[in-house]
């Protein structure tokens, strides 16, 4: 567990027997076999010892399929689910008094899962569930058999049975469902309940379905120690508990058993602020930092909305076998993308099936016949927060966008990314978010490649009574400038434009990073030397724009990072930051073109933005981000720290990368 050593802040060492003499606590997890032994080694040589478990709030997948927590909780005289004994939780709910700032932080920690619908677990479908006749429904929660938060709530499996029974007799007339454990469900474990539930005539949920949706159906849970009936009270469900789980006995529950040290009664919102915001460690287990709940809950709200976002059939069309190793990550799961070599023949799949194809090799011939075949054509490219690393380096990617109907950098045709920015509602929470990942950005020097932070390729003397403009160089060939500039269409042509337009002005040019290292086409000529004052090949493009006070481009992505840092971008293009009232466009001002319709581009684009509204849309909304480790999915604040922790390592390049590189340089550039 690479999250344990930051959430407890200290070293751990694994023992079979004996500790040395550098440990000084002995720590088991919950009351499974292995912590029995870890509490006889701590008793024997005399070290104090406590449990550890899951959170409350864990992770968007299930454990034992492997999906990293986003918490644990740290009890030192019990464990929470321990019924027979009192608990750290248990005497913080009992004992503690709760000020008012936790109580109303508490309060909308509550609001919060209930609109974005979380529990311990959130892989599941947020669907309607149906009953027949609107007749009144009770909830009956089955668990995982042998559970061991069963034995220890005072509960065993004739309790389970006593559950369905009063069940069925207590709501005559009502449908009773009964809901199997996510860990039955997926073959790992079995419970109590099926065969029992199925003699009754119950209806058994053996599908994946969000408890929010059963939630909104039921009347009334019954649980016996399940996590499943605080998710309840926060739903604002009746809820009968037959064993005695830690939320049970505070005077929120319907009880069959009753402990005597439970002696007070306790709203939700105090039980809350003891189990969440108290009780309960938080962290970013994709870098290992300590997190509040708020941080915890925003990251798996993110995971869950892509999560959801890319259901259903997958083919990858005309995919190098570097890209398949990484795609099905950006899609949620590798079991949902199947890939098929060429272009140039229909893709296999059923009507409705996504079809995904990297956005500069889609053709009119696949467009075809993706629309005859009725499937769903969607566009993939890079990410604007890309990697430590150039693409051209086979460096994976930590962020990637997928489009379903045009792709971010052609001006020709409608994308989502402006469809987003023209009708999304920024709410807020949102624009303090884009607000704060802007300024995280600037501060950390992070970018789209992050090629380390290496000086300027030669010192800057620059003029202080001359205005300093920045062109930076693109790769010619690339699709942005095919689709996103009709009328530049080379460096030269801009670096001639630019100093026609400002003969006084202090020019620095600097290539693409694939032009410099010789994987991309874009070179200008020597006789380009007379257009610019000042040429700066390598180093880190956000310290040029320390220095400069404006960038012009055709549609270079050095653009929407100059207006992060409100400096003034012209642009000679359409980049999809242009037409939304915070650049100058050139070709938007007095200019009619016969080969393209920026009528049409101008009635797209019918807002005038703030700049968070489009660093929301553009950072926030539009890519998806994946941890380069895990392989799950994480959101922009998680890539930029990681991009940073990743930069500060510095990125070890095998011979093979060595030897391709240089294979690149000399046969492969286009």
């Amino acid at each position: 567990m690479r999250i344990l050593e930051p959430l407890l802040g200290t070293k751990c060492q694994y023992v079979l027997s004996r500790p040395n003499e550098a440990i000084n606590h002995m720590v088991g997890w919950g009351l499974k076999n292995s912590a029995i032994k870890a509490q006889r080694i701590a008793s024997r040589a005399g070290l104090s010892y406590f449990c550890i478990e899951d959170g409350f709030l864990r992770s968007l997948g299930l454990g034992v399929e492997g999906a990293q927590a986003h918490s644990l909780v740290v009890d030192y005289t019990g464990i929470y689910y321990d019924a027979s004994r009192p608990s750290d939780l248990e005497n913080l709910i009992k004992t503690s008094g709760f000020t008012a700032e936790e109580l109303s932080r508490a309060e909308k920690g509550l609001g919060l899962l209930r609109t974005h619908r979380l529990c311990k677990y959130n892989k599941s479908f947020d669907t309607p569930l149906e009953i027949a006749d609107n007749r009144s429904a009770v909830l009956v929660v089955d668990q995982t058999y042998g559970d061991t938060s069963i034995r220890a709530g005072l509960a065993s499996e004739s309790h389970f049975h006593q559950m369905l029974r009063s069940a069925i007799s207590e709501n005559p007339g009502a449908e009773i469902i009964v809901k199997i454990h996510p860990d039955v469900i997926s073959g790992k474990k079995r419970g109590y309940l099926q065969a029992l539930a199925e003699q009754e005539g119950c209806k058994v949920i053996g599908q994946d379905i969000s408890p929010w949706s059963m939630f909104d159906r039921v009347d009334k849970v019954y649980v016996v120690t399940s996590q499943l009936g605080f998710d309840a009270l926060i739903a604002g469900k009746e809820v009968h508990c037959f064993g005695v789980p830690f939320y049970s006995g505070w005077g929120l529950t319907k009880d069959r058993q009753s402990v005597a040290r439970r002696n007070v009664k306790r709203t939700l919102t105090e039980i809350f602020c003891a189990a969440y915001l108290r009780y309960c460690r938080y962290i970013n287990p994709y870098t290992n930092r300590k997190c509040e709940f708020e941080d915890a809950l925003a990251l798996i709200v993110e995971q869950k909305r892509q999560w959801e976002r890319f259901q259903g059939t997958w083919v990858g069309v005309g995919f190098s076998p570097w890209k398949r190793r990484f795609i099905p990550n950006f899609l949620g799961s590798k079991s949902r993308v199947a890939f098929s070599r060429s272009l140039n023949k229909r893709p296999k799949a059923s009507p409705g099936a996504n079809i995904l194809v990297w956005a500069s090799r889609v053709n009119d011939s696949l467009v075809e016949q993706c629309q005859q075949a009725q499937l769903n054509l969607w566009r993939i490219e890079d990410g604007f927060l890309r990697s430590v690393g150039l693409g051209a380096d086979l460096v994976t990617p930590s962020s990637l966008v997928l489009d379903s109907s045009g792709i971010y950098f052609d001006a020709h045709n409608p994308s989502d990314l402006e469809t987003l920015l023209n009708s999304t509602k920024y709410s807020p929470a949102i624009l303090a978010q884009a607000r704060k990942l802007r300024q995280q950005l600037v501060k950390n020097r992070v970018t789209k490649y992050n090629l380390g932070r290496a000086k300027l390729s030669c010192e800057l003397n620059l003029p202080k009574d001359k205005k300093i403009i920045l062109i930076p160089g693109q790769v010619e060939s690339d699709a942005s400038i095919a689709c996103g500039s009709p009328v530049f269409k080379n460096n030269l042509s801009l670096l001639q434009q630019v100093r026609a337009k400002h003969p006084d002005a202090h020019i620095i040019y600097k290539p693409h990073p694939d032009v410099v290292c010789g994987a991309r086409n874009g070179e200008v000529p020597a006789v380009a030397g007379s257009l610019y004052d000042t040429l700066i090949e390598r180093g880190e493009i956000s310290l040029l724009l320390d220095k400069v006070d404006e960038v012009h481009t055709m549609s270079s992505l050095c653009g929407f990072e100059a207006l992060l840092r409100e400096i003034k971008v012209v642009t000679y293009g359409l980049p999809f930051y242009a037409g939304w009232g915070l650049t100058e466009d050139t070709l938007l001002i007095d200019r009619e073109l016969k080969a393209f319709d920026l009528q049409s581009f101008k009635l797209r684009r019918q807002r005038e933005l703030k700049l968070d509204q489009l660093v929301a849309g553009v950072l926030l909304l539009y890519p998806v981000y994946v941890d380069p480790r895990s392989g799950e999915f994480i959101n922009a604040e998680t890539t930029i720290e990681i991009l940073q922790q990743s930069r500060k390592v510095g990125r070890k390049e095998s011979v093979f990368l060595k030897v391709f590189s240089w294979y690149r340089s000399q046969f492969l550039k286009y």
